[in-house]
């Protein structure tokens, strides 16, 4: 595997792509996955905790997860995930944010999703290099992704 400084900008942007590298990890959606995070986070909307009355009810048939959920899956879909490169030497790798995402389809509980990333841009700044990537969350063996987020990590030297 390629490594890239993380201050390496030219080769960084060398890297910027139309296409999305492999998929990494599948992750599975439970239920139980499902009741957990509603109650830490106290959304405990019906689509996402009752299964009787979505079999009833919901155009989906079943429960779903909280598209919130599926976002906090990001790290563990991402970790392992095969690329070609990998950017090294950096001190401190920081969430800098996102520039949008949106929730394109539902993940139904049960099902499995997995995510692809590619690098759309690369910049030097005074605190480090901001890289951002655009990430798709696909319910395994879906073509439509379920969730579309793009990320903006913050690459800083070491310290001292």
């Amino acid at each position: 595997m390629e490594e890239i400084r993380f201050d390496d900008v030219d080769a960084l942007r060398s890297k910027i792509g139309e296409e999305f590298g492999p998929f990494g990890p599948e992750i599975e959606v439970s239920q139980e996955m499902i009741d957990r995070f509603a109650d830490l986070t106290g959304d405990r909307q019906w689509i996402h905790v009752d299964p009787e009355r979505c079999r009833k009810e919901s155009p989906f048939g079943t429960t779903i997860a909280h598209g919130f959920l599926v976002l906090s899956l990001m790290p563990g879909l991402l970790a392992g995930a095969d690329e070609s490169y990998r950017i090294v030497g950096a001190g401190n790798i920081t969430n800098y944010g996102s520039d949008g995402f949106r929730f394109v389809s539902p993940v139904p509980a049960g099902s499995k999703v997995h995510a692809h990333r590619r690098l759309t841009a690369v910049e030097s700044t005074r605190k480090g290099t901001r890289i951002t990537s655009e990430i798709a969350v696909h319910v395994t063996a879906s073509e439509r992704p379920a969730l579309v987020y793009t990320a903006v990590t913050l690459f800083q030297p070491p310290r001292g």
